[in-house]
């Protein structure tokens, strides 16, 4: 395994071809500072249970594009192979367009850099971070190969996370949605949050 990359740590950099809007492109991690990142790895195009999450994040773009961040999808594959899925009609196993770049990772530098890369079936496992404006991770979850991520669940931690960073003197409980009370981190003022509960 290579070193221990963990949240609080800058994310890794990485320039790479990613599949925009039916086109080749190079696009750097370090293009999107001052925005939020949701960074994704998938195990392969053309298989099952990634078009779900791949499309569930394309249907859902506007959401994370309201909240001032961008979606980057990663595999092993090539960018043609990219093309050819995203080419494909969803009712034929293919993902039709995207709201956001796919991108190549052909020599598995980026699924190493995030030490989501499972050696043995030389594909990416379903890692996701969450990269916040400054490009710092601060959330990272790691699914096996067979079941795939929540959009929903994906959109709650970053909106606790963007309200936590805008609201320092406060911290998110347990499946804290937008709206929510939330609780001063100390040991007198979090008793008003737990009387009110």
């Amino acid at each position: 395994m290579e070193g221990c990359l963990r949240v609080g740590q800058q994310a890794p950099d990485f320039t790479a071809t990613a599949v925009v809007d039916q086109e080749f492109k190079t696009i750097k991690l370090s293009d999107y500072r001052g925005k939020y990142v949701v960074l994704f790895f998938y195990p392969l195009d053309f298989t099952f249970v990634c078009p779900t999450e791949i499309t569930a994040f394309s249907d859902r773009y506007g959401d994370f594009k309201d909240l001032n961040t961008e979606v980057l999808g990663v595999s092993v594959d090539s960018e043609f192979s990219h093309l050819a899925w995203i080419q494909t009609e969803r009712k034929l196993g293919g993902i039709g367009d995207l709201n956001y770049p796919l991108i190549s990772d052909i020599k598995k530098e980026i699924s190493t850099a995030y030490n989501v890369l499972d050696p043995d079936a030389g594909v990416a496992l379903r890692g996701l971070f969450l990269i916040d404006k400054e490009g710092v991770i601060q959330h990272a979850t790691v699914n096996n190969l067979s079941f795939g991520r929540s959009v929903d669940e994906t959109l709650r931690v970053l909106q606790a996370i963007q309200h936590v960073q805008n609201h320092p003197d406060e911290v998110c409980p347990a499946d804290w949605q937008p709206g929510e009370k939330t609780m001063n981190p100390d040991p007198v003022k979090s008793k008003e949050f737990f009387a009110a509960v």
